[in-house]
Formats: structure tokens, C-alpha cells, sequence
């Protein structure tokens, strides 16, 4: 399999966490977002990273899309641990808290690339408001951690260790107060930090790519500070 991919994107990462967890064997193939290659936009129904490219037994090529599709397709087809829970409740939930975690990252997106004061605080609170709901939800799936549903490592964590990686760079730059008071989430975070599977998920150059993605961006979080 051949995993297409950016240097920065959090949905690449997720794939790649799984993938990792599995213990697959996968090539990854990492692009320019400024400069798609003719090949990836022919491959690409939304001109986005990342896409999982599977050879078939004929000899053909199945190219999926969607980072959501491709985890589920993973743990479909990929021998190794289970990564959702076999309750079909349980498992609903996960793949909504998995779109909750979609949905922080678009909060996050409009942290880390605003000018504006007042966008920069309000994706700020929105960012807080979610992580308080996810500390809640913690509380009752992950009573005695360390993972999401407690010790077993599923697709929820993988979907959040991204997350929490962006944290790791704006910590060094302004404190957002995001986490602060939620002890569950931040024992969450720290044990995902150190999963190996999480880790290796991007490059040892990923800090300092995603601030010169912030000074590119000119991003008020690079002169924001407590008041």
C-alpha cells in the first residue's frame, strides 16, 4: 500500500497511526499541497491528502480517499489489533466521537491561520468548549485510561493524537489555556504523545515546518498572550 501524504496534514496522520498499529508494511509518498502533481489531482476527487493507494490481486490499483473511509478500510482489511470496539454501540459512538475530532480540527485550523484578535478568541473558546466536552465524555468511556476507552488503543486515539500534536508547537509559543483544569485529557494526551505509532506518524522536522507554516500565515497566535 502507498499511503499520499503531507508533511503537516493531522487526517494523513491518522491513516498513517493506523496503519502503524496494524503493524502494516506501507509506503508513503509525501506531496506538495501548492504544487499537486499532475498524477495526484487525476487521483484525487477533492484535490486532497490523504489517499491510500491498494493494489489488488489483478494486478489493478483501488485508490481510496477520505481519511475516514481509509481507517475504516484498514480496520476491515489489515490484519492486527482491533481498533473499534465489537459492540455496535460502542463502535457508533466511536466513529462520532472520531467526527468530533474532525470537527475541532477545523476550529484548530482557524487558530493557528487567523490575523484577526477576535476570530483567534473565538476558535479559541471553541477549541476549550470541545475539549471540556471531551473530558465529560473521558470520565465515562476511559474511567481508568489510558487511552479513550481505557487501555485498549482504538481509532479515536488515533484520530486525536493529531490533535494534540499541534499543541506540543503552540504550548512553546503562548500558553492557549485550552487543556487547563482537564486532568483526563491531559493524561490522555501525554499517553498518546508517547505511542510510538503516534510519534512516527511525521517526520523529526514536523515542529519546525508547522512554524514556518504559522510565519507564512503571519498568524496572530505568534503575538497572542494571556491578558
Amino acid at each position: 500500500m502507498i499511503l499520499v501524504s503531507h508533511h503537516l496534514c493531522p487526517y494523513v496522520q491518522r491513516a498513517a497511526i493506523a496503519l502503524a498499529e496494524k503493524g502494516a508494511s506501507f509506503e508513503r509518498v509525501t506531496i506538495s499541497l501548492d504544487a499537486k502533481p499532475d498524477w495526484f489531482t487525476a487521483l484525487s476527487p477533492l484535490g486532497k491528502v490523504p489517499l491510500l493507494r491498494v493494489p489488488r490481486a489483478d494486478g489493478t490499483e483501488a485508490v481510496l480517499f477520505e481519511s475516514a473511509a481509509i481507517c475504516e478500510f484498514i480496520e476491515d482489511t489489515v490484519p492486527g489489533p482491533r481498533l473499534h470496539p465489537e459492540d455496535p454501540v460502542d463502535r457508533a459512538r466511536h466513529r462520532a466521537w472520531m467526527e468530533f475530532g474532525s470537527v475541532m480540527l477545523g476550529d484548530i485550523w482557524g487558530l493557528e491561520t487567523t490575523q484577526d484578535p477576535a476570530v483567534f478568541e473565538q476558535k479559541r473558546q471553541a477549541v476549550a468548549a470541545k475539549a471540556a466536552r471531551l473530558e465529560e465524555a473521558l470520565e465515562s468511556a476511559s474511567p481508568g485510561g489510558p487511552f479513550f476507552a481505557g487501555p485498549r488503543f482504538s481509532l479515536v486515539d488515533a484520530v486525536f493524537g493529531p490533535v494534540f500534536r499541534y499543541f506540543d508547537v503552540f504550548d512553546g509559543i503562548a500558553d492557549t489555556g485550552v487543556f487547563a483544569g482537564l486532568k483526563r485529557l491531559q493524561a490522555w494526551r501525554l499517553a498518546l504523545t508517547a505511542r510510538p505509532s503516534v510519534r512516527g506518524a511525521v517526520a523529526p522536522d514536523y515542529a519546525d515546518r508547522l512554524r514556518a507554516f504559522l510565519d507564512w500565515h503571519d498568524a496572530h497566535l505568534l503575538r497572542w498572550r494571556p491578558a
